[in-house]
């Protein structure tokens, strides 16, 4: 069916399956249904990686999020964990008699993970949030001193 025919264009489109998304869900849920929720708040929140000498900077895009709503694990085996979630004040918008005209800013989860190299360290991270923008840093392990050569006397069989 084509949308366009009622009146609603792509950017009301969105709003609504928004809307939609930020419907409370029920306690007990299927699997699969939050599998989905979770690779759908991977692909919508965007990041770069950068590789310095010394380490791994990790810049996620969270918009509009509080610093105490961003939460930065690091799960078994090497995998960082970045996750936030934006929800709608329904009370105070409701208390305010604020009616949306046009809702397309994003709203609901934000999660990224990235699988660790081998020689980041997971015991030497930090994370600052400014501007809408989380910035992680995670240390390389040092590099292990290359052995030295040991000499050994060749002597003259007889």
């Amino acid at each position: 069916m084509d949308w366009r025919i009622m009146g609603l264009d792509s950017s009301m489109l969105s709003a609504l399956h928004d809307m939609i998304d930020m419907c409370e869900e029920p306690k007990t849920q299927h699997p699969s249904r939050a599998y989905v929720r979770d690779h759908k708040a991977m692909n919508a929140t965007q990041a770069d990686v950068k590789e310095y000498p010394n380490s791994y900077v990790f810049l996620v895009d969270m918009p509009g999020l509080k610093p105490d709503q961003i939460k930065v694990q690091i799960e078994e085996p090497n995998m960082l964990v970045v996750f936030g979630e934006r929800k709608h004040e329904k009370e105070k918008d409701e208390k305010e008699g604020v009616k949306f005209l046009r809702m397309e800013r994003r709203l609901g989860k934000f999660l990224k993970t990235f699988m660790l190299p081998e020689n980041a360290n997971p015991e030497a991270i930090s994370a600052v949030y400014q501007d809408g923008v989380l910035t992680v840093t995670v240390e390389k392990k040092p590099l292990p001193e290359p052995k030295k050569a040991k000499s050994i006397e060749v002597k003259v069989g007889g």
